[in-house]
């Protein structure tokens, strides 16, 4: 199942000319999940290659302006566009009221939509994963987000498979997922020997806005992706402690200890050059990238490979050649 991840606002508390407000796109088969809504977003989504696509699910982190001012353009624009599916919307407490307040901006819906507010350190079940909550340390109510794909069954053994009389059909699929199974003459095939030992689902880490935390690095632990906020350099870390932001360093921290296979780092100030972020965490941690916006990174199997930046990857063709050739 193809599983990938589109940065559609990576600046910090205010928009800039190249970067919008917090959201990111997450693409997982058929699924659309959104992280975080801020400013701009729909018209981010309209330039990506996802397109204004009806999300299944929105996931907020918290409830400050530069992450959620995006939801009353975004859900009145699927309003007038007749949308009836239903819609989840999870935050941790304090979503509700947020919603109560931005209700006059929004209107009537067509279509369902559900708030549910998530206990810091709570799950919700989806369609082959879970999306867990873990806790974070911010000014407000907040958490962190990890989508956790189910195991996997192993490895299947065809030949091994046909070598014991198993018929292709039916009952390949249940030995395919594990399960033995009676041949027609009643002989039983058991799965073990023929298919191999779990493999892990992929895992996916968005932080939020927060200072380094046990919560983020417990549900991080030998993540395949972790984006991080990155807000301040060390230069400014008493500020970052101020405002319950982390710098550079210590997202990069933070991923080494967790063991992570790829370190994205996002909500970027304008204050610091992109080359300075790369440069203080790969110092420490060198499977660091600083996305920009509309940049995708593409989360294979592990037995398929490594999760890779493609720049411009999630741009729209029009908008992919724009930033070629800006960057050029």
């Amino acid at each position: 199942m193809d599983l990938d991840v589109i940065f559609l606002g990576t600046a910090g508390s205010a928009p800039t000319a190249t970067r919008s407000t917090a959201a990111t796109l997450i693409r997982r088969g058929g699924e659309r999940l959104l992280v975080d809504c801020g400013e701009g977003t729909q018209r981010r989504l309209m330039r990506s290659v996802a397109g204004l696509v009806d999300l299944d699910t929105i996931l907020l982190t918290h409830v400050h302006a530069d992450h959620t001012l995006g939801l009353p353009g975004l859900l009145k624009t699927f309003a007038l566009r007749e949308r009836s599916a239903p819609l989840a919307l999870y935050g941790p407490p304090g979503t509700k009221a947020l919603m109560r307040v931005l209700q006059p901006l929004i209107g009537r819906l067509p279509f369902a939509l559900a708030t549910v507010e998530v206990e810091p350190g709570g799950e919700v079940r989806g369609d082959g994963y879970a999306l867990h909550a873990p806790a974070t340390r911010h000014r407000v109510a907040s958490v962190a987000w990890a989508l956790v794909e189910d195991d996997r069954p192993g490895r299947f053994d065809v030949d091994e498979a046909r070598r014991r009389g198993v018929p292709e059909g039916p009952l390949f699929g249940r030995l395919q997922a594990g399960h033995d199974v009676t041949l027609p003459d009643g002989t039983l095939v058991p799965a073990a020997g023929i298919v191999g030992e779990a493999r892990t689902g992929r895992r996916l880490v968005f932080s939020g806005d927060t200072r380094p935390c046990d919560g983020v690095l417990a549900a991080a632990l030998r993540a395949d992706l972790l984006v991080h906020e990155a807000t301040f350099l060390d230069e400014d870390l008493d500020r970052a402690r101020e405002t319950l932001h982390s710098t550079a360093r210590e997202a990069a921290e933070l991923a080494r200890d967790a063991d992570v296979a790829l370190l994205a780092l996002t909500h970027v100030s304008t204050r610091y050059a992109v080359r300075q972020i790369k440069s203080e965490a790969r110092a420490v941690f060198p499977d660091v990238e600083v996305p920009r916006d509309l940049d995708l990174v593409d989360v294979p199997f592990p037995e398929r490979g490594e999760p890779r930046m493609v720049r411009g990857g999630g741009a729209a063709e029009a908008d992919a050649a724009r930033t070629d050739a800006d960057r050029r």
